[in-house]
């Protein structure tokens, strides 16, 4: 049997083209990929988390509502509990195996350079982190190898789309990428909605504003970033995990 390994892909921005936010001009779109059994212990340490702040009750980690104290995160206005849940987000984020395979537009010069008619710049990013992966199952020696993808459904006609384009690229690869060596890892595609509670996505949406605000100003003090920095899928010295573009 093949060793099974699982990414999970969020966003952080708006994908359009159309009318660009000045105060945020990035669309980042988050890969965390890690073997199965990483997954089921990241999973299981996510339901240890949420049962200590929310019992049994339903809970969905969403960096928009903890940013805004928002619906489950309300809890988050006592600042008691909002400091122990940010050291146990920290933990967690920390001390889980995984990597980050990312993926930043800048679409304003993304814009200047190509043209409002340009490429959707999601299937830009998904383009580059799917080489990226490759790469990273290339340095993880062993036998046969499986990866399966899971994104955040969006809607009937993007997801169409983009398992179009997904499927384009098994066909033809990428620049670096030979479409021989795709199959060689059988990768597959799943879309799943936020309301069906998957960890694997939570983790990425956790981490995908983080990096987005580091790509805006990198020199700005970012200690969310700092924490994940480390989690960067690296090669041979080099952040293979983040790829800017343009």
């Amino acid at each position: 049997m093949p060793s099974k390994y699982r990414l999970f892909l969020d966003e952080s921005g708006d994908h359009g083209l159309g009318n660009v936010d000045p105060e945020f001009p990035v669309f980042v779109l988050c890969g965390v990929i890690m073997s199965d059994p990483s997954y089921e212990q990241v999973n299981a340490e996510m339901l240890t988390l949420k049962r200590k702040f929310w019992g049994d009750r339903k809970a969905i980690l969403h960096s928009r509502d903890i940013r805004k104290c928002e619906k489950e995160l309300q809890i988050l206005f006592d600042e008691d509990i909002k400091k122990e849940f940010y050291a146990a987000i920290n933990r967690l984020v920390t001390s889980s195996d995984y990597a980050i395979i990312a993926s930043a537009i800048n679409k304003e010069k993304h814009i200047k350079q190509y043209g409002k008619l340009a490429s959707d710049v999601y299937e830009i990013a998904l383009s580059f982190i799917i080489e990226r992966s490759v790469f990273y199952l290339d340095d993880h020696p062993g036998g046969e190898k499986s990866l399966r993808i899971t994104i955040e459904r969006r809607g009937r006609k993007e997801d169409a789309r983009l398992r179009e384009h997904f499927q384009r690229l098994c066909s033809r690869g990428t620049g670096y990428v030979t479409p021989e060596r795709i199959h060689a890892y059988q990768l597959d595609i799943e879309f799943i909605s936020k309301s069906d509670d998957v960890n694997g996505l939570q983790l990425s949406d956790l981490i995908a504003y983080p990096i987005a605000r580091y790509v805006l100003d990198p020199g700005r003090a970012n200690p969310s970033f700092d924490v994940l920095e480390p989690k960067f899928y690296s090669k041979g010295g080099r952040h293979f995990g983040l790829k800017i573009f343009p």
